[in-house]
């Protein structure tokens, strides 16, 4: 899988590095001298479930969005990173933050880290939260929105998602801002790649479906392609591209 990732994107114009140990795939962005937007996804499943919603979901949104993004026709100063070892304790990321950031000379201004972006549910009931929702003065009944996880400066960032409705103005979508305290009492928002960036003290957003408080297929065999809305998935692929191209230094000094 990582090969074929590699070839996705060599293919699209960027200069492609293997990182690590756990083979990451990274595309580099087009000018390592400057701060740059990561996008990362994991391309690892666990044994014995096709994976769709966790992650291909995420790898499809990370590939068409390095389409859309690629060097050849865009400005903007963007990197693509696919993590392995994500479900064994997000080694692949952790070596990436730890190590793979400092080799690479590569310098995040912000990461967009997609972890299972491909089921949404309209049927009232089905989704479910870490807490009741009502206490942040949010109903949350159906599994209809994209929830973006931010934590201390991210925060803004995610903010700034949310507030970008003139792209895919259909696409609901939630905004969870937390802090240390609020990440220590729900562990479930730590569990993707955007922990080890919030470890090191680096802004990062999750960008998820919300994966087993929403899929009933999460890490079972029935975790299949047919099993996603693809239409949802190509919302937040357009939503992503839009607040990168309206974000990313580059692009404004390019304008």
């Amino acid at each position: 899988m990582g090969d074929a990732i590699a070839t996705e994107l060599a293919a699209l114009g960027y200069r492609v590095e293997v990182q690590g140990p756990y083979r990451n795939v990274v595309a580099m962005p087009r000018d390592e001298s400057r701060p740059c937007t990561l996008v990362g996804a994991h391309y690892d499943s666990i044994p014995n479930c096709p994976g769709a919603d966790d992650n291909a979901s995420g790898v499809a949104v990370l590939l068409r969005s390095a389409r859309l993004l690629a060097p050849k026709g865009h400005h903007t100063n963007v990197g693509f990173v696919a993590f392995n070892g994500e479900e064994d304790g997000m080694l692949g990321s952790r070596d990436f933050v730890n190590h793979g950031l400092a080799a690479l000379r590569i310098v995040p201004r912000i990461t967009h880290v997609l972890e299972m972006c491909g089921y949404r549910d309209r049927a009232r009931g089905s989704q479910r939260a870490p807490i009741d929702p009502r206490l942040f003065g949010l109903r949350l009944d159906a599994g209809t929105f994209v929830a973006i996880v931010g934590k201390g400066e991210s925060n803004s960032e995610a903010r700034e998602v949310i507030a970008g409705s003139e792209r895919a103005p259909s696409l609901h979508r939630v905004s969870v801002e937390t802090g240390a305290i609020t990440g220590a009492l729900l562990p479930d928002l730590r569990l993707s790649d955007h922990a080890p960036f919030w470890d090191r003290k680096l802004p990062a957003l999750m960008w998820t479906d919300t994966a087993f408080f929403r899929n009933p297929h999460y890490h079972r065999e029935t975790d299949i392609p047919e099993t996603l809305d693809y239409d949802f998935m190509s919302a937040i692929t357009d939503l992503l591209c839009h607040h990168i191209v309206r974000t990313t230094t580059s692009t404004k000094e390019a304008a």
